[in-house]
């Protein structure tokens, strides 16, 4: 297992060379997903609500995430520090490799797919910290752009605890201009797209606990600050398809979850034992 931790710079970034244009999904037949769904995705760049885990299955989730969480903080973390969950912790792999939440992911990304990120975003009540609207893609030394991200409810999000939101159709635009957040900002992230609106419809990914939503790396998206008095966690799932190359030793971060990595480029990390 590898132990490094990278966030590429901006300068870092714009060294590499990346594909980001949306790669549209050609699967006339599904296995999971229905041709409806996968036109959906294509056109407006996201499949939601998907139901995964029954009640009883995520009430068990969600007890495991508390006890991480707990101790995360402890430990002098806070809710949005637990990043690269996979390769530290056993539960949080079995989670990303689960088939039912594979079987999906390959409708879109195809027979060979790796599984390289796994990042709780857990706003607390009365967080007081929104994420902007971004694009996945702008943050990730990965290309061509056949990414997508699988966000599991582990709570239930709503528009009244911050649910994600996101631009339908905008991954048609490619990589977009934006700005770096600024303090004033309060965005859990580095980076503020403005102006999202003019690139579609604002859609709401109102989410059960158990229900996943599926988004390609270059749809804008983002969230409102948590007002509420309830929790809204989530656990974003990375995928992408084998063909992708990674820099900046991403590629460490993989594991096959669907075929292989012809090419030797990725790595097939074992399930930890934390």
């Amino acid at each position: 297992m590898s132990s490094f931790s990278i966030v590429p710079t901006e300068d870092e970034l714009q060294a590499i060379d990346r594909d980001l244009r949306f790669h549209s999904v050609c699967n006339p037949h599904p296995k999971v997903l229905s041709p409806t769904q996968v036109e959906h995705f294509n056109a407006r760049g996201f499949v939601a609500p998907l139901s995964i885990y029954s009640v009883a299955e995520i009430k068990a989730i969600r007890s495991y995430f508390d006890q991480l969480l707990a101790q995360v903080v402890a430990a002098g973390g806070d809710s949005y520090s637990i990043s690269s969950a996979h390769l530290k912790y056993g539960p949080v792999y079995d989670i990303l490799t689960e088939p039912r939440i594979v079987a999906i992911v390959s409708d879109l990304l195809g027979d060979e797919v790796i599984a390289w990120g796994s990042h709780f975003f857990c706003k607390m009540p009365g967080d007081g910290k929104a994420v902007a609207w971004h694009q996945d893609a702008s943050y990730w030394p990965l290309s061509p752009s056949k990414a997508v991200t699988v966000w599991l409810a582990i709570d239930d999000a709503d528009r009244e605890n911050a649910c994600m939101k996101f631009i339908a159709g905008s991954h048609h635009f490619g990589h977009l201009t934006y700005r770096p957040s600024s303090s004033e900002d309060h965005n859990v992230l580095s980076q503020t797209i403005e102006k999202a609106e003019q690139y579609g419809e604002v859609v709401w990914d109102e989410l059960h606990a158990g229900q996943v939503s599926v988004h390609s790396d270059l749809l804008l998206h983002g969230s409102e600050a948590n007002t509420s008095t309830r929790r809204r966690c989530g656990l974003t799932l990375r995928y992408c398809s084998a063909d992708v190359r990674a820099a900046m030793r991403w590629n460490e971060k993989g594991v096959f979850v669907q075929g292989q990595d012809r090419t030797g480029h990725w790595w097939n990390n074992p399930r930890p034992k934390g």
